[in-house]
């Protein structure tokens, strides 16, 4: 989601200050959050509104509310694969707390995980349970919610191979959708979920394995990363990989390996990662990204299109950065 237009005045974000804290029992309206540093990243800005749904009762009073605001909405998981601008956010950024982490076995190798629920641990959670084709979720440090918006992939799968329908509600329209594949649209590193639209659960449908050998998997998934990956302020791999190749290599072989701007710096481990120094700025990741787009493209003729989502930017700021799909 971008910014366009002048930003909402103080009397209007305090109208819809005081429509939500009338409405919410259990959940926490806070403003001037510093929501950048819940990113991985760890760098961005503030929004000027911010609540963690903390029950099901004031997920639907808050669904009742923000159909009618006056500013705009946007979605918060666990931050991974997301870069907020240092000026912040205009709006109101929503976010599912506990409650919303949750696994349940349905039986058939079937399962319904919250949207707040962590990747690893449902990876974990389901492996335990005797199920397999889930562990390649083990190394991706993202919610299931915002995986099911991305289909979030690595080593050989992703979130289409096991989704069989996810709840979603709409906070720009105030409606609650249940969606199966179809109306998901799965692409690589996409899907039909928009901005506005928040996955409060999904149910996976795996197959029955051996706890013990999906340990063992878990375990390879885990050392691989570790090995091939870098820790510290990432939001893990940075664009998506062009068809029959991949950005890392694209990048690695443009000689922007340790590439730096500022506070961003290409990763010397894993070239399609950005590294971002502690205290470090949006506005040099950005540029970073940029940078790299126009070498990559002027040294092979490709060009990449970032998959990390960019909020609270200026549309000028992301237009060339994103095809339609991945932008959404």
């Amino acid at each position: 989601m971008t910014i366009q237009g002048a930003p909402p005045s103080p009397r209007e974000v305090d109208a819809v200050a005081a429509a939500l804290r009338e409405v919410l029992s259990d959940s926490v309206l806070r403003t001037d959050e510093n929501v950048g540093a819940l990113t991985t990243y760890r760098v961005g800005g503030r929004a000027r509104l911010f609540v963690e749904v903390e029950s099901s009762a004031d997920l639907a009073a808050l669904i009742a509310v923000t159909g009618q605001l006056s500013l705009p909405v946007a979605i918060l998981g666990r931050g991974s694969n997301l870069l907020i601008s240092d000026r912040g956010f205009a709006g109101l950024v929503v976010r599912l707390g506990e409650p919303f982490v949750e696994i349940e076995d349905l039986g058939s190798a079937r399962v319904r995980v919250g949207g707040a629920t962590s990747l690893p641990v449902a990876a974990r959670r389901t492996a335990a349970l005797g199920l397999t084709g889930f562990e390649w979720a083990v190394g991706v440090p993202g919610s299931v919610g915002g995986a099911v918006r991305m289909n979030a992939g690595g080593h050989g799968s992703d979130m289409a191979a096991s989704v069989v329908s996810a709840r979603v509600v709409d906070l720009a329209r105030a409606t609650v959708l249940d969606l199966g594949p179809d109306a998901l649209e799965f692409g690589y590193r996409a899907s039909a979920i928009a901005a506005s639209q928040l996955v409060v659960s999904a149910e996976l449908q795996l197959a029955e394995g051996d706890p013990a050998s999906a340990e063992v998997l878990l375990s390879d998934i885990v050392r691989w990363r570790r090995e091939n990956q870098p820790g510290g302020q990432n939001a893990g791999s940075v664009f998506t990989n062009p068809p029959g190749d991949s950005a890392g290599r694209l990048i690695d072989a443009a000689g922007l390996k340790g590439f730096r701007i500022g506070s961003a710096e290409v990763s010397e481990k894993h070239a399609n990662f950005i590294q971002v120094d502690p205290d470090g700025l949006a506005s040099d990741v950005v540029a970073l990204m940029a940078a790299v787009i126009d070498s990559v493209e002027a040294e092979t003729g490709i060009g990449l299109r970032v998959e990390t989502r960019l909020l609270g930017f200026h549309t000028d700021v992301t237009k060339t950065m994103f095809d339609p799909r991945g932008s959404r």
